[in-house]
């Protein structure tokens, strides 16, 4: 199964496009899921049917779901009293009933996050059109999985020493016997979810479409997010310049408009990280499939190549090993490495990933790094300590 993540600025008419790839690739042939991370109903509103909580069939081949967070939050906070109910008795904690029950920071997030692990898995659909939030809460969005697997590593690692050196000591401060296990029964399901969903962010067959209207502010902020972007090892398959205007040579104001519009697009087209696509503006909102399929959006074609980082073996001609990361549109000035074990902080502008290292370079340490036509190049030196002999 293919997965298209669509995101961009906010205003930019992202829904509208997914909607819209969602509505050919069903067309051609695809069983196809448009899954939305909004709110209102916008995807009802372009597509002309109501959607929700439980997916509904807009046409053959074509159904869209809109994940309740609310519901997805009741429902697990009902688990977690269930499974916790030995120690909320003890502390004589009341329980919470679903009525009363709102939504934490968060919890949308983590509903969206497993409503596309569930179509991921279902085996359902052909296609998986995935209408993620604006820019820049889809970075932060794509971002949790693996933040969170590693957040549960460090505070509940596996071996579980923690928990043995911990457990009589917070025993004591609260009173009561500690649920060690199933805390990290807890933990290792929570992991094993996030670690399917991370399987369907970094599948090769999952890309990135960006959606835009081509102005001054999109430019910008889609140079950032295809950083963001490239720092999580994600691809950015097209970049869809949404609602042009026709050419005009007339003086008046939408002369102006479209002046605009032209510089934006030479300046996307003149990028080479993806291609640029332009869906024209129909002088309305669109509100029925009809519509939508005026807008002539690209097509979804076939699997790309995928995202790498590969290790070049220089210890013949310089004596290192090189790690080629590419950060296209990345600024010397504002890169930043830091080793940490065996682990490298990167940071970009404003964003930051903590990587673990290949296992070639745990053996080696930073010699130094560079930036050079939108690729970090950080150079490992073997370390005589810890290298094979046969291979020095």
């Amino acid at each position: 199964m293919r997965t298209i993540l669509i995101t961009g600025p906010g205003g930019g008419g992202r829904t509208t496009v997914a909607a819209a790839t969602a509505l050919r690739a069903a067309r051609e042939g695809s069983r196809t899921l448009l899954l939305s991370a909004e709110r209102a109903d916008t995807p009802g509103a372009v597509l002309g049917t109501p959607t929700g909580a439980r997916p509904v069939e807009i046409e053959p081949r074509l159904t869209a779901w809109r994940p309740d967070a609310a519901a997805g939050f009741r429902r697990d906070l009902a688990e977690f009293q269930q499974r916790a109910a030995g120690v909320l008795d003890l502390l004589g904690a009341s329980r919470l009933d679903a009525e009363e029950v709102t939504p934490l920071p968060g919890a949308e997030e983590l509903t969206f996050l497993r409503a596309l692990r569930d179509a991921a898995l279902s085996e359902r659909y052909d296609l998986l059109v995935v209408d993620l939030p604006p820019l820049p809460g889809a970075l932060a969005l794509l971002a949790l999985p693996e933040e969170l697997r590693r957040y549960l590593r460090r505070l509940l690692p596996p071996e579980r020493q923690a928990a043995r050196a911990l457990r009589p000591v917070l025993g004591r401060l609260a009173g009561v016997p500690m649920p060690a296990d199933w805390l990290y029964e807890t933990a290792g399901r929570w992991d094993v979810e996030l670690a399917a969903v991370e399987a369907v962010l970094t599948d090769r067959d999952t890309a990135v479409r960006l959606v835009a209207e081509p102005t001054p502010a999109a430019v910008d902020a889609l140079r950032t997010a295809r950083l963001g972007l490239a720092l999580r090892g994600l691809r950015t398959e097209a970049l869809v310049a949404n609602r042009v205007l026709p050419d005009t040579t007339a003086d008046t104001w939408l002369a102006g408009l479209v002046a605009q519009q032209r510089k934006a697009l030479r300046e996307w087209e003149g990028e080479e990280e993806c291609e640029v696509h332009t869906v024209p503006h129909l002088g309305r909102d669109p509100g029925s499939p009809d519509d939508l399929a005026a807008l002539a959006v690209p097509a979804v074609t076939g699997t790309d190549r995928p995202v790498e980082w590969p290790v070049a073996d220089r210890i013949a001609e310089d004596g290192v090993l090189v790690w080629h990361i590419p950060l296209p549109g990345a600024i010397r000035e504002e890169l930043d490495l830091i080793r940490r074990g065996d682990e490298l902080v990167i940071t970009a502008s404003a964003f930051r990933r903590i990587v673990s290292l290949p296992s070639a370079l745990r053996r080696c340490t930073v010699s130094g790094a560079g930036l050079r036509e939108g690729e970090l190049r950080v150079r490992f030196a073997p370390d005589p300590g810890l290298w094979p002999a046969a291979a020095r």
